[in-house]
């Protein structure tokens, strides 16, 4: 399984991005997809996931600032991220497991700078 993100970029204090990952295989195929990060120096962490069926989970930082989604016509998940911080800067990693299948899969990652 191929993820392909898009999205990333260099955003001030406050602004907003949005994140799309777009999987080679079917979203409704997918048992889980989710977000992670990484920033300089720092241990890759969960930002947020949702598991077909429809249970979301968020990592307390981004709570109430950012949304995963899905679109199964777009065949994309995405990640929108509002209010912005500099602590969220990091390269963002699409990461999926599909169904009946133990595999990991994680995309090539995009860059996200928040400027104070």
């Amino acid at each position: 399984v191929q993820l392909v993100e898009s999205g990333g970029g260099l955003v001030q204090v406050g602004g907003s991005l949005r994140l799309s990952c777009k999987p080679s295989r079917s979203i409704p195929s997918m048992r889980l997809l989710a977000w992670y990060r990484q920033a300089p120096g720092e241990q890759r962490e969960l930002v947020a996931e949702r598991i077909n069926g429809g249970r979301i989970t968020y990592a307390d930082s981004v709570k109430d600032r950012f949304t995963i989604s899905k679109d199964n016509v777009a065949n994309a998940v995405y990640l929108q991220m509002n209010s912005l911080k500099p602590e969220d800067t990091a390269v963002y990693y699409c990461y999926g497991q599909p169904l009946g299948d133990r595999a990991e899969y994680w995309g090539q990652g995009t860059q996200v700078t928040v400027s104070s």
